[in-house]
């Protein structure tokens, strides 16, 4: 049931965040994470982590908004939700990697993602290549939108942790909560998330962001749920690709093989799943 008496607990399904709790977890002395700040609403967290990029922020800032009104997805989809009915937040990386290392970056934080999920929420999440967050059905309930800043790297992570079906944005959106998660309590929530980037990024640049070496390429396939099935990738010049999502390369990228045998590797791309009979 939830009582309405106003404020940030007008709705007792969605407490606020406890930034005090949150920066005691996780800007520790030695930590990867510098700063930590928690804002009732924004527009865009990455537009905010980007100006501050700009403006010379260390590497491991984290913004996160209880509320986002202009958030984005990749592709130009627009992310929004009620007020604490999510997680919006965005990180800021400044990683000394070769240029052609960095789009592992947003697989790396689906890997983090999909594994903080299951972990806090005990419920089976699975990535849609290349880092859409899946519940059973194929329906998505987070998705990360990586954006260069001023030679920096801003990751935006959005997910859906408490919207009712009536607030879902389009037919083919979920939350934790609809999906059937035994946890929706985003504080936890957000500490593993960023203990699992910090991880995986420490671990990815002291590897030289080698995917093989640092185990980020077989964590990433193993909770990719894109890969055996048969997909129609839209592609960002027009056409479209179909076949089977047969492995993602040392470079992240999916490659397809069609009906012909032969193989695709792409870069960038829409994926849709065949439907599962």
């Amino acid at each position: 049931m939830n009582i309405s008496t106003g404020g940030a607990y007008s709705d007792l399904d969605r407490p606020p965040l406890h930034p005090a709790a949150l920066r005691r977890a996780l800007l520790v002395p030695g930590g990867f994470w510098t700063d930590l700040r928690v804002v009732e609403e924004t527009g865009s967290t990455n537009a905010d982590v980007a100006a501050a990029a700009r403006d010379g922020a260390l590497e491991g800032l984290v913004i996160v908004a209880e509320r986002q009104s202009a958030g984005r997805g990749r592709l130009g989809r627009q992310w929004q939700s009620p007020p604490r009915a999510g997680l919006a937040l965005s990180v800021l990386l400044r990683p000394a990697l070769p240029p052609g290392r960095l789009g592992w970056l947003p697989l790396l934080a689906g890997v983090a993602l999909a594994e903080s999920v299951r972990r806090v929420a005990r419920i089976d999440a699975y990535l849609k290549w290349p880092n859409d967050l899946l519940l059973r059905g194929d329906r998505k309930t987070a998705g990360i939108l990586a954006e260069a800043a001023d030679g920096a790297v801003v990751l935006g992570i959005g997910l859906n942790t408490t919207l009712r079906e009536d607030e879902l944005p389009r037919p083919d959106a979920t939350s934790l909560a609809l999906g059937g998660a035994m946890s929706t309590d985003r504080d936890p929530l957000l500490r593993a998330l960023l203990r699992s980037i910090a991880d995986w990024y420490t671990r990815f640049t002291e590897h030289g962001g080698d995917p093989e070496a640092s185990g980020l390429r077989e964590e990433y396939v193993l909770h990719c749920g894109t890969l055996g099935r048969r997909v129609r990738v839209d592609l960002p010049g027009g056409g479209t690709l179909e076949g089977v999502a047969s492995g993602i390369d040392g470079d992240g990228r999916l490659q397809v093989t069609d009906r012909f045998g032969a193989g695709q590797a792409v870069a960038a791309g829409d994926v849709v799943h065949a439907r599962l009979d």
